[in-house]
This record gives C-alpha cells, sequence and structure tokens, in this order.
C-alpha cells in the first residue's frame, strides 16, 4: 500500500478513537460564523490527524475545517474531522472522519472512516476504491426511471433554488431516500444508490468522496457538469444516469450557495 494512504488511514482511524472517548457523552455545543455545530471533539479530532499526516509529509499543506489552511510544498491534505457533527451530536453513529488528498489541483487519495461502525472505504487515483469486503464497484442501472436517488438536506436544496428541480428529479426516479454526509455516497459507490445530490458543501466535506465514487467507477461532478469539489454543489453517480440528472439540474439554473 501506498504511503500516503497508509498514512492517511492510520490518521483517520486515530482520529476514529478520539471521536468515540466523546460520543454520547454530555458534551458543549458551539456555533460557528455560519451556524453549523462544533465540538470538542471536531477539533481534537483534526488536531490528531494532523499530528500523524505531519509526521510523515511535514512539507504537505493541509486544509481543515475547524484550523483552516496550513501553507506547505506541493500536495496539501483536505481534512473533515467530524463529516455528521450534527449526527455525532445526537448520537447517531453515522459520522466519520475524511481525508483527501490534492495535488496540483486534483484529488488524488481519498479515506473515509466511521469509527462507530468501524467502516472503513479508502481509494487512490489508478488502483480503484475498496472496503473491507473488497473493491467497490458501482451500479449498472440505467435509466433513471429505474433508479433510486439519495438526497443530502432538504432544506439546503430548497434555500439555494433546486427544489423544482428536485421534485423533476424524484418524479423521474424509481426510489428516493435521505442520507446525508459521507454516507450517502459511500451508497453510489457501493452500487446501492445510482446518484446523489446534495449541495452547500465545502471542499472537506467531499474531497476524499469524489476520488472514492470515480474509482468505483462512478462520475462525481457539480451542478454544471464540472469535476471540481469548490463550487458548493455535487452530484455523484454511477455514470449512466449522471447526464439525465444533470439536465434536469441545468434546466433548473438554480443559484449556487
Amino acid at each position: 500500500m501506498d504511503k500516503r494512504l497508509e498514512t492517511a488511514i492510520a490518521a483517520a482511524r486515530a482520529a476514529g478513537e478520539v471521536a468515540l472517548r466523546y460520543f454520547r457523552t454530555a458534551l458543549a455545543v458551539e456555533s460557528k460564523a455560519d451556524q453549523s455545530p462544533v465540538t470538542i471533539a471536531d477539533r481534537e479530532c483534526e488536531r490528531r490527524i494532523i499530528e500523524v499526516l505531519s509526521a510523515e509529509f511535514p512539507d504537505y499543506g493541509v486544509v481543515g475545517e475547524e484550523f483552516g489552511v496550513r501553507p506547505g510544498a506541493g500536495a496539501r491534505w483536505i481534512v473533515d474531522p467530524i463529516d455528521g457533527t450534527k449526527s455525532f451530536i445526537r448520537g447517531i453513529p453515522y459520522f466519520a472522519s475524511l481525508i483527501g488528498l490534492e495535488e496540483e489541483g486534483e484529488i488524488t487519495l481519498g479515506v473515509i472512516y466511521a469509527p462507530a461502525i468501524d467502516e472503513l472505504l479508502y481509494a487512490q487515483k489508478g488502483q480503484g476504491a475498496y472496503d473491507r469486503n473488497g473493491r467497490l464497484r458501482v451500479s449498472e442501472r440505467a435509466p433513471l426511471q429505474q433508479s433510486m436517488v439519495v438526497f443530502g438536506g432538504l432544506n439546503a436544496l430548497r434555500r439555494t433554488g433546486y427544489w423544482p428541480a428536485l421534485e423533476r428529479i424524484v418524479d423521474a426516479s424509481a426510489r428516493q431516500r435521505g442520507y446525508g454526509d459521507y454516507f450517502g455516497h459511500t451508497f453510489v459507490a457501493r452500487g446501492q444508490a445510482e446518484a446523489m445530490i446534495e449541495v452547500d458543501l465545502k471542499p472537506w466535506d467531499i474531497a476524499a468522496l469524489k476520488i472514492i465514487v470515480e474509482e468505483a467507477g462512478g462520475r462525481f461532478t457539480d451542478f454544471a457538469g464540472v469535476p471540481t469539489i469548490y463550487s458548493g454543489t455535487a452530484l455523484a453517480t454511477n455514470a449512466r444516469v449522471h447526464d439525465e440528472i444533470l439536465a434536469i439540474l441545468r434546466r433548473q439554473a438554480g443559484p449556487q450557495p
């Protein structure tokens, strides 16, 4: 296994140990400037991740949700210490540490570790995506009429102007479910759903997810069809229904978050 991937997995697991010490305990919850919640667990997990990554790759930069940007030379890690903080606070076990590696503007490595359910997914460019059961593959199901679509926060979709498009996608698809944060994207990577639609995103929310979906054979873009983590929207699919969903989203032409 590549040293960078090995280190990212070790960092995510180390953060998981920290998170579990706080999980389902009485935590003080603060609100950040954007009103999203943060706890001591988020900060301690990010510190632990940076500690492990920096021990092996001291020259790499870091972009973290809680502590911002630490400049470096060349590559940089993009870190979400607890993706799903709201679930974490409520004692719901579907939260994870996400670590992506960006090189020359491209995400080349991604790790998801969900400690409460001991679930690990990872990918590296050109090497495939994996979990404990082996290589991940997206589904071959199409068209949208036969597909399952997963959504993130519905209020965010409404607030950003995409509700009419969402209604059309619901009408056009076979099944719809809400699985927010990292969780819905893993459904796509494992072939359990054909699409995941999400808005109001930061780079650390999706850096690791993008490469995992892509290496499983899927496609990951924003709502304009651009393969970026920086526009605030994300459409992850099995590739076969991607253009069909994009066409609906583009007709909506809703404002970006």
